[in-house]
């Protein structure tokens, strides 16, 4: 059956989690009143995104998120939400995104996925300050599988492959990308990740959702600029830039089988995987990792 998915932005305050659930409860009460099931908000929305030697201190398990937060969605429900923040562990914290269930008057934890892919160059420095993940971000929601890609994950195309290929027929990009690039009065990197979802939505045949942190941390501000794409890789719709919003649209499960007969690529990549797999192995060596500054 059809389901509205609405993708949420706005600026969280800095290393308040306290601030940003009751924030992230008032847009979720707003986009349940529009009718959606599904609500994702962007990368590190419980924290800020730039804590770096503060993310430990602000880190928090699954758990927790999911007990601070239901007070403030009560009333609501059944509908899921995906959200961004600095997970706790016995290390270095994660970068993660929990998959919440609202239902009868609680907030579950149904899954938990850690950024595998940690950018350490330019503006960032993950790989300082958090463990990558070791798992694939697949979600079983009430309404099928759902993949997550943590921002820089949406950059490697073979991410969105495998999530293709595991049965997922949405992929929701949780980001936190500073500004940079403008060009024709969007930014270039917001302009990179609409090239991105949009190509791995019309290859695969799944829709993608990007949801985009926007506002200033640390004299750097944050796009905004969510977006909904369909599995013909055609714009559902947009939120503007820097500013509060939500977006939505309808995600139809009959529409990505209708994309994905159409044009098949899916499936004989599916067909041909073991093969291609046999193929490439006795030409691919591991790399060794680059040395970081």
């Amino acid at each position: 059956m059809p389901y509205q998915l609405a993708v949420a932005q706005f600026s969280p305050e800095k290393g308040r989690a306290s601030a940003n659930a009751a924030r992230i409860g008032e847009l979720v009460h707003q986009a349940a009143a529009k009718g959606a099931e599904l609500v994702v908000f962007p990368e590190s929305i419980w924290t800020g995104y730039f804590l770096e030697g503060g993310a430990d201190e602000h880190s928090a398990r699954p758990e927790q998120v999911a007990d601070e937060l239901a007070p403030h969605v009560l009333g609501v429900g059944p509908l899921e939400i995906i959200l961004g923040y600095y997970e706790q562990s016995d290390g270095r914290p994660y970068n993660s995104a929990v998959h919440l269930l609202v239902e009868g008057g609680q907030v579950t934890v149904r899954g938990n996925y850690r950024k595998i892919f940690l950018p350490t160059y330019g503006v960032f420095d993950e790989a300082r300050f958090h463990a990558p993940g070791d798992h694939l971000g697949v979600f079983e929601t009430r309404h099928g599988r759902v993949g997550c890609l943590i921002c820089e994950d949406v950059w490697h195309s073979t991410m969105g492959t495998l999530l293709a290929l595991a049965g997922c027929h949405l992929v929701v990009v949780p980001s936190a990308s500073p500004a940079r690039g403008f060009q024709n009065e969007k930014p270039g990197n917001l302009l990179r990740y609409e090239r991105m979802v949009s190509a791995m939505a019309e290859e695969h045949g799944v829709y993608g959702a990007a949801s985009m942190l926007c506002g200033f941390e640390g004299g750097k501000g944050f796009t905004g600029g969510s977006f909904i794409i369909g599995p013909d890789g055609v714009a559902l719709g947009q939120a503007p830039l820097l500013e509060e919003a939500i977006v939505m649209a309808e995600v139809d499960e009959a529409e990505v089988r209708a994309c994905r007969m159409r044009t098949p690529l899916l499936e004989d990549l599916r067909e041909n995987w073991a093969r291609l797999l046999a193929m490439s192995a006795p030409h691919i060596e591991a790399p060794s990792p680059m040395p970081r500054d």
